[in-house]
């Protein structure tokens, strides 16, 4: 297969993971990464994978990114004016004449009212949806892989993993079951998946206590959760702007709430496998859970 697939965001969480399962398919994969030094990582793992600028602020980065691009897997960055961005940049591919675009949306985008964040995705969704490009949105819950981006430290140092999400159960997905969710839909025919949304899950929902016993089992060594306040939370994030501290403190609130405890068998319906569990994510990434040697 010959066709090119531009990859935004490539650098970050799903990015990266995306960049991969696409490669490894032997497909000819653009990586969009805001600074070109850090995707020399992604190069590493594949001299093949071509990298190319791409600032969602500087419309002339989305042509050059897109011209050529026959599909899309469309993450945009976690910003104040991300809807903005986004219209931008579907309205860039439109014009490139985009086959195809996948967007990486959130669980929980199409209640009403929602939350702020769920708000902004559902806006870009609908822009998505009426722009005429072909196009499916992914919805997954909560990254496995925030534990290592967020909690790791902790974890390393203290045997303590910090959360102000009560005994709230939480839906948990491997970023690499969305990734691998996204290969699959970039690489079937465009029609097959089509105007269609997927929720991305693990295979079920868990509680902090659960985490931290899958991360102890991993790392033989035990790990102990803390039900931290909001207000500790907020001082936590003390130099974050205000709007993201609220985003997330939402997203605490729903998840303290169980109202992110719903599971899909989607991840199992398009992959022909069950989604990696936390058992998994933690065996397979117990070396970032460990102290320095």
């Amino acid at each position: 297969m010959s066709h090119t697939i531009l990859v935004t965001g490539a650098t970050g969480t799903v990015g990266s993971e995306a960049v991969i399962a696409l490669a490894n398919r032997g497909l000819t994969v653009r990586a969009g990464v805001h600074s070109l030094i850090k995707g020399d990582r992604l190069k590493h793992l594949d001299p093949d994978i071509q990298l190319v600028e791409v600032d969602f602020h500087k419309p002339e980065t989305l042509h050059v990114a897109l011209t050529g691009a026959e599909r899309v897997f469309m993450i945009t960055p976690f910003t104040e004016d991300q809807v903005a961005i986004s219209k931008q940049f579907i309205d860039a591919a439109k014009q490139a004449g985009v086959r195809q675009i996948v967007r990486l949306s959130a669980a929980g985008a199409e209640s009403e009212p929602g939350i702020q964040l769920g708000r902004w995705h559902r806006e870009i969704e609908k822009y998505l949806e009426q722009s005429g490009i072909p196009y499916t949105i992914l919805r997954p819950g909560g990254f496995m892989q925030n534990f290592i981006n967020y909690n790791a430290d902790s974890i390393r140092h203290e045997g303590k993993l910090y959360a102000a999400v009560g005994e709230g159960k939480v839906a948990y997905v491997d970023v690499r079951d969305i990734a691998e969710v996204a290969a699959a839909i970039l690489t079937n025919d465009v029609e097959q998946h089509n105007g269609k949304a997927y929720m991305l899950t693990g295979p079920e929902a868990i509680d902090m206590q659960e985490v931290a016993k899958a991360l102890g089992e991993a790392t033989g060594r035990p790990v102990e959760y803390v039900a931290i306040s909001e207000e500790a939370a907020r001082q936590a994030m003390a130099q974050a702007p205000a709007w993201m501290t609220d985003a997330l403190m939402e997203l605490n609130h729903i998840s303290q709430a169980g109202y992110a405890s719903q599971t899909s068998p989607d991840v199992q319906n398009i992959l022909g496998r069950a989604p990696f569990s936390i058992r998994d994510f933690a065996q397979a990434n117990r070396i970032d859970f460990l102290p320095a040697q």
